[in-house]
């Protein structure tokens, strides 16, 4: 696999129920960066992806599924662009990731600071995992 890919591939998709059910479960990692909340807990490796991320807007915050899209795709643009020393630090680990993102905020935020604050997120994520 080439990690240098700028997609997001459905392998990067996290969508096992048993997966999402326990990094919910309330043991694993997780902290907050204004707009986004982060829970992420270690995974066995997968043949594809490193790292494996969920979205989530909740309909309390936006009502209209057209604003939840927006946000969820401003969320995906800034991981994909950024997601690459996250992934080159997994790759010399026994575990991957399973990341999941909660969106905070009642109002849609500029796409600039979603990015910034998930440039954050994932350097705060390859300190606690290092």
């Amino acid at each position: 696999m080439d990690i240098q890919s700028n997609g997001l591939n459905k392998a990067e998709r996290l969508n096992s129920k048993n997966t999402i059910d326990e990094l919910f479960s309330g043991n694993n990692k997780s902290f907050s960066a204004y707009p986004l909340r982060v829970v992420y807990m270690p995974v066995e490796k997968k043949e594809y992806a490193l790292a494996s991320i969920l979205i989530s807007v909740p309909k309390k915050r936006f009502k209209r599924a057209v604003k939840r899209n927006k946000v969820k795709r401003q969320i995906r643009e800034g991981y994909r662009k950024n997601k690459h020393e996250l992934l080159n630090v997994l790759k010399e680990k026994e575990n991957g990731l399973a990341i999941a993102f909660i969106y905070l905020s009642n109002e849609i935020q500029p796409t600039e600071a979603i990015e910034e604050t998930i440039k954050k997120i994932l350097n705060k994520i390859i300190e606690k995992i290092q």
